[in-house]
């Protein structure tokens, strides 16, 4: 609501518009004018009062036809009504507050009546317009709020959630455009799957594939490591992007061995079906050029460069059991794990024999 507020005096007699006028401008209001209903609703789209003094006879369009007209039409604000009448029978106020008025003052006009009216009138003109303040503010903020989790929930598809949150609370993608930056990968997939899925049916496919992703998920999630992808019982694993970690070899030691000794115990279990499976892991450290790829509505966030394919292949060298990783890897936490150096070992893809260190655990 403005201030000083503005009200809009509609008679067609121009002595009364007078004495209205001459009585509210004394009080501090601007007041505009209308000397019938058509000149009325124009008015009123053209300056949108904070009040109306609506006389009820008048030629052309009458008072009454004139509140029906602006309470129906929905592009415009509240505005309260106080329709003035010489009528003052139960009857004709009851016909009156019907047609839409919000409040009613007799000829002639008391100038107490008048204030009192136009005063409170204006309080709820003015709570009103808070109410639709806080309202608007608050569907601004859902909407928000709404944008804010779905982008959370496409960044979940590979990210921890607290670095989901941390990217969509910074307000910025960049980081998810392509670049290049030194992380740790870890490629971890079952062994004997191959076999076992030959023969398997479907179902127990799917059931051991379900107990795999449930118990080294929330292990991802809880070092904070970013997903690649799944490729059936294999996935792809790797730390210090997006978001920058200094302790990455550290975190991808410490998953590795967790997520060993969880499917360890669930090899248990599987042994028990008649299901002989076992894991294996690969893990490197180097340089690699990060991104996102996909289409509108699809896409993936993923790593590629010659460190991706080396811990792809020391995985696909792991025994069951076995976490093989690099030696520039095992160089960075020389001080956090126990490992067994196997010497140089020609992997399938690579052109030179690889130093492969075994890690056994992490030191006490």
């Amino acid at each position: 609501m403005r201030d000083p507020a503005r009200i809009l005096v509609v008679d067609d007699i121009a002595d009364n518009v007078e004495i209205l006028r001459m009585r509210l401008t004394s009080l501090g209001y601007e007041v505009i004018v209308a000397e019938d209903g058509e000149r009325a609703l124009a008015k009123v789209h053209e300056g949108l009062p904070d009040l109306i003094l609506l006389d009820i006879m008048m030629p052309k369009i009458d008072g009454l036809e004139v509140v029906k007209r602006l309470k129906a039409d929905p592009s415009l604000p509240f505005i309260p009504v106080i329709l003035v009448t010489a009528k003052a029978s139960p009857k004709d106020v009851v016909a009156g507050l019907d047609a839409g008025g919000d409040d009613y003052l007799t000829k002639p006009i008391d100038h107490g009546a008048l204030v009192a009216r136009v005063r409170a009138m204006l309080r709820i003109k003015a709570l009103h317009d808070e109410v639709q303040a806080l309202n608007q503010g608050l569907e601004a903020k859902v909407r928000d709020q709404v944008e804010e989790l779905e982008r959370v929930g496409r960044l979940r598809r590979f990210l921890a959630p607290q670095l989901a949150q941390a990217i969509v609370s910074a307000g910025d993608d960049k980081m998810l455009e392509n670049h290049r930056r030194e992380v740790v990968a870890l490629f971890c997939d079952l062994r004997g799957f191959t076999s076992f899925s030959e023969t398997a049916e479907p179902e127990d496919i799917m059931a051991v594939l379900g107990e795999y992703h449930g118990a080294v998920g929330p292990l991802i999630r809880k070092y904070e490591g970013t997903l690649d992808r799944f490729t059936g019982d294999g996935m792809m694993v790797f730390f210090n992007d997006p978001l920058p970690c200094p302790d990455a070899p550290e975190r991808a030691a410490r998953l590795a061995i967790e997520m060993r000794d969880a499917v360890a115990a669930l090899a248990t279990t599987w042994r028990r079906r008649g299901h002989l499976l076992g894991v294996g892991i690969g893990m490197a450290q180097g340089y690699a050029t990060l991104g996102r790829i996909g289409f509108e509505d699809r896409f993936d966030y993923t790593a590629i460069g010659a460190v991706i394919n080396l811990a792809a292949r020391l995985c696909a060298d792991a025994g069951d059991g076995q976490i093989l990783v690099s030696g520039r890897l095992a160089a960075s936490m020389v001080d956090v794990v126990e490992v067994d150096d196997l010497g140089d070992r020609p992997l399938r893809g690579m052109s030179r024999p690889i130093a492969v260190i075994n890690l056994r655990t992490l030191r006490s």
